[in-house]
């Protein structure tokens, strides 16, 4: 395995994983939504939000499915990186279903230093029931984007002598770090599933914030 080049999904790394299977099945499920969804955006007029959600969920979509590429080819540090960008845009779109007077905001550009930060953001969708929510999901996800130390030991193997070191490329023997991309990605995943669901597939606006019956409280 140490010598393959580019994996397959019958030769991958962390093939049997359980939560990777989990991730995998829910990825093939929001593909299927996405397939009922697709039409009704195309069948007339939409309102503010789901244009707003029209551009947030595809392209949070595909960073799901890159993550899980990199996971598949041992890259397990760049799949961490782009949890990122799949939080900002998860919390993005469900912070304008709970607070529709931002989607001014959105439309008009989501001008930074206009536009709320990611931190506050997730203070108000979950500060209510989780008063440590920002810091306990912005913490590693801005050390990961910024490079601090802290970042560093997620990049951390240990060679044949038992030597630690830094990896600068696959990532083939550490499946803890393979069981917390596939856990958080799933998390943000199924957050867009609830949202894809409850403003395209529901009959009647919502406009209004509820929790994912997939994730439970947040």
């Amino acid at each position: 395995m140490m010598d393959q080049a580019i994996f397959t999904p019958s030769n991958e790394p962390y093939l049997g994983r359980q939560p990777l299977f989990a991730f995998d099945e829910l990825i093939a499920a929001t593909l299927n939504l996405n397939q009922h969804v697709a039409p009704v955006t195309r069948a007339g007029p939409m309102t503010d939000l789901q244009r707003a959600l029209c551009q947030l969920i595809p392209a949070a979509l595909s960073i799901s499915l890159s993550i899980r590429e990199l996971i598949r080819q041992g890259y397990l540090y760049g799949a961490l990186v782009l949890l990122r960008p799949l939080a900002e845009r998860t919390v993005s779109a469900l912070y304008l279903q709970k607070v529709p007077a931002a989607l001014d905001l959105w439309h008009a550009g989501w001008i930074h230093g206009k536009r709320p930060g990611f931190g506050k953001m997730v203070r108000e969708l979950w500060g209510d029931l989780h008063p440590d929510a920002d810091k306990a999901i912005t913490a590693s996800l801005n050390s990961l984007v910024h490079g601090d130390p802290q970042s560093s030991e997620w990049n951390l193997i240990f060679g044949s002598s038992g030597a630690p070191a830094y990896a600068v490329s696959k990532i083939l023997d550490r499946p803890d770090i393979c069981d917390h991309v596939a856990v958080e990605a799933m998390t943000y995943l199924a957050e867009l599933t609830g949202l894809m669901t409850t403003e395209f597939l529901v009959p009647g606006p919502s406009n209004s914030f509820k929790p994912n019956p997939l994730r439970g409280s947040a």
